[in-house]
């Protein structure tokens, strides 16, 4: 990807210092910033976690839950942002909720400056309802990637699985056909559970049409989705299918986060890649892990730190308790460096309170 000059850039900061103990093995191992924008979402996923937050489905049915209110402005989250892929965060997601529906979604990426891609990456996780309507302006963002969540591949699925209405899928397959070749990667991810397990093989067979490429998930259990997923699919039958049609397999157990397989398949214009995610191939856990009341049912080890429109950020999706309070130091750089430095060595020691 060629540095866009054209797009707007945020105000010039001195340079932090790189990140380093703890939270330098982070970004080293390529550890992600996941940005939620904002918890509201249109669907109701029975599964979601909502990035540790209320998730949409229970704010849907009981308007006397809501999620924490939001404490962070455009400003502050570009702020934190820039800080931190300056110091050596080198992979930024945009979440939610849906992240489109937020009014900070419009300022943040059109604030987000032009980078080569061999500094960091950045990336939106969308629904894709809206995907086809917002294209004309992210497209002239610095993003670099956008992943469409298609965890379902009918108007049945979509409404046993996330309370979507008819006509739901063919929005979100018009968005993700015209973003291919609008934005510079457009890629999908799909959670395996019962309810979608016979349209996994048409997912897989769409993808390969469109050749974007495809990261396959498996389940993580949180308080919110507890007792409702039936019998948890594991990925080992998907594996298989797919090796049967791959010209290599990678195995990647380096870095943070779970294993995956890395299958290269035939696809539209030639070879792409299909990543299994999968929880036998171990994950990172550091020290706070090996303490943790959550650790039995812990898939996902420590791959991520969440940043929320509530100003908190996060090591862990299941311990909101770490959350760390972001709110008073935005505006110093060098002051949210050196609390989230101090908070993830805590947390990589195991001393995090």
């Amino acid at each position: 990807m060629t540095l866009r000059t054209d797009l707007p850039t945020s105000p010039m900061m001195p340079a932090p210092r790189r990140l380093s103990g703890g939270a330098g093995d982070f970004a080293r191992r390529g550890g992600q910033l996941r940005v939620s924008l904002t918890p509201r979402c249109q669907l109701g996923c029975w599964f979601c976690h909502n990035e540790g937050e209320i998730p949409p489905r229970i704010t849907h049915h009981d308007r006397a839950v809501q999620p924490r209110r939001r404490a962070l402005n455009a400003g502050d989250f570009l702020a934190a942002i820039n800080a931190m892929t300056a110091a050596g965060i080198r992979r930024v997601f945009f979440t939610g909720g849906e992240p489109l529906l937020s009014p900070l979604a419009r300022p943040i990426l059109q604030g987000l400056p032009g980078h080569q891609m061999d500094e960091y990456t950045t990336t939106l996780i969308t629904n894709g309802l809206t995907l086809a309507k917002d294209l004309d302006w992210l497209a002239a963002t610095a993003l670099d990637r956008i992943k469409v969540s298609l965890h379902y591949f009918s108007d049945a699925s979509i409404a046993a699985i996330a309370q979507g209405r008819p006509g739901d899928m063919a929005k979100i397959k018009a968005g993700i056909e015209a973003a291919i070749g609008t934005i510079p990667i457009v890629e999908l991810n799909l959670l395996l559970q019962e309810q979608n397990a016979h349209e996994v093989m048409d997912v897989i067979a769409y993808a390969r049409e469109l050749g974007t490429g495809l990261q396959i998930i498996e389940l993580v259990d949180t308080d919110h989705n507890a007792g409702l997923s039936g019998v948890k699919v594991a990925s080992g039958e998907i594996s298989a299918c797919l090796r049967s049609i791959a010209t290599a397999e990678d195995v990647v157990t380096a870095g943070t986060g779970q294993g995956r397989r890395v299958f290269t398949v035939p696809g539209r214009g030639g070879p792409m890649t299909i990543e299994v995610i999968d929880a036998t191939l171990g994950r990172h856990h550091v020290g706070q892990c090996a303490s943790c009341p959550e650790r039995e049912r812990c898939i996902e080890g420590f791959w991520a730190l969440r940043l929320d429109s509530a100003g908190a950020l996060s090591p862990c999706l299941l311990r909101p308790d770490l959350r760390l309070d972001v709110t008073s130091r935005t505006a110093d750089p060098a002051a949210l460096l050196a609390a989230v430095s101090a908070h993830l060595d805590a947390f990589t020691e195991g001393t995090l309170a």
